[in-house]
């Protein structure tokens, strides 16, 4: 299938590793200029070195940090001088520390709230007049299967991820008429260094070993595995795709059907 994406411009946040760097690397396989942006600059620098060695699409990045007040402008910035503009934007962010809910302070709160939604929003607003200039716009936001069954133990990602599921459907019915979709995308164990930093709290937690934990969450799961970041890649590209033009205001679950809710 042709995506249509070919010479499309995207940003991708979070994407020095991770979910955020396959999401990347996938839209650079259909041809797509894409702006990778993190904190790390040797990782973004590793990266945009290898999609550009390996893929028929182009990578540049920026140094910026989501949760910084400045962030929004030095990214748009960067797009116009390196992309020429955005027509895909990929809202990606780090996951806030575990805990429950009794350990959600005011102030974990407020500061994971500004970087996780806040920021997010901000970014989105300032994207989709140039998406409506063109009427072709695709926000694709990446969040987590807790916002449709929570968590254990991930009381501060349940309730601030949830908060973009409501922004989100009201987001598309705003803007769908200009050809611009919005949609979250859900993953489930996808195995990435954040699933590594899950398990080993998670049994710092229970006082089970790092094997026992890992042992009982394959189980939780009916396809028996972990998710590979290229298989969650690839569905978030569809996401973004032009055939893809009439998916909107949805949730998209890639969780190898581990979430129980219909």
């Amino acid at each position: 299938m042709d995506f249509g994406i070919a010479d499309k411009k995207a940003v991708v946040l979070a994407s020095s590793r991770g979910l955020g760097a396959g999401v990347a690397e996938a839209l650079a396989k259909e041809g797509a200029h894409v702006l990778l942006c993190g904190r790390t600059e040797d990782r973004l620098s590793a990266n945009c070195k290898s999609i550009n060695e390996t893929t028929k699409g182009k990578a540049d990045f920026v140094v910026a940090d989501i949760a910084a007040p400045d962030c929004t402008e030095k990214l748009l910035k960067a797009a116009e001088e390196k992309l020429g503009g955005i027509d895909i934007l990929v809202n990606n962010t780090g996951g806030p520390t575990p805990g429950t809910v009794a350990e959600m302070t005011p102030e974990k709160l407020t500061n994971f709230f500004n970087s996780m939604v806040l920021s997010l929003i901000t970014l989105t607003n300032s994207v989709i007049p140039q998406m409506k200039q063109k009427g072709w716009g695709r926000v694709l936001t990446i969040a987590s299967g807790g916002v449709v069954e929570p968590i254990p133990n991930l009381a501060l990602s349940n309730t601030l991820r949830s908060a973009l599921v409501g922004w989100n459907k009201t987001l598309s019915s705003e803007v769908a008429a200009s050809g611009i979709t919005t949609n979250l995308l859900l993953p489930g164990r996808i195995h990435t260094d954040r699933i590594d930093e899950l398990d080993h709290a998670n049994a710092e937690r229970s006082g089970k070993s790092l094997q026992d934990v890992r042992k009982t969450s394959l189980a939780s799961i009916p396809a028996q595995r972990l998710g590979r970041v290229e298989e969650f890649a690839n569905v978030a590209a569809f996401l973004c795709s032009k055939p893809a033009s009439y998916v909107t205001g949805s949730l998209i679950r890639c969780d190898g059907g581990a979430t129980h809710a219909i």
